[in-house]
């Protein structure tokens, strides 16, 4: 087994320590506000899977930088709006890593604490892809 210089449960307690996280009942408030994109890092599979937020934008997380960043020849311009960017995952370690990420890039977005998994159990909306024909 590889000797680590750091885990991930290291990474992202001390990502978490740097950046905004928003619980999910007050990112459940935030599902309609137009002044606000929630952004779906997982994979699609899980999307498919266990359902995603009404309206969020998936953003697969190996495309994160390079659809932020301005100069990059695959920017979205939903990155580009002035509005708030609340990240989630699952379990919110991969977007407490992202947002950490984002920050230092000179992004400002905050992430759902908890992730996706405690969306529902909190009243939180779910929406599932159409089925393929």
């Amino acid at each position: 087994m590889p000797e680590l210089n750091t885990s991930v449960k290291k990474m992202v307690e001390q990502a978490r320590a740097r950046i905004q996280e928003v619980e999910t009942k007050d990112a459940i408030a935030m599902v309609d506000d137009p002044g606000v994109v929630i952004v779906d890092l997982r994979d699609v599979r899980e999307r498919q899977r266990s359902g995603f937020i009404p309206g969020s934008f998936h953003c697969p997380r190996g495309m994160l930088e390079f659809w932020v960043d301005p100069e990059s020849p695959y920017f979205k311009e939903i990155f580009g709006e002035d509005k708030k960017f609340v990240f989630h995952c699952a379990s919110g370690w991969r977007s407490a890593l992202s947002v950490a990420l984002l920050q230092d890039m000179g992004f400002e977005a905050a992430h759902l604490k908890e992730g996706f998994s405690t969306w529902e159990k909190q009243g939180g909306p779910v929406e599932f892809p159409a089925p393929k024909s």
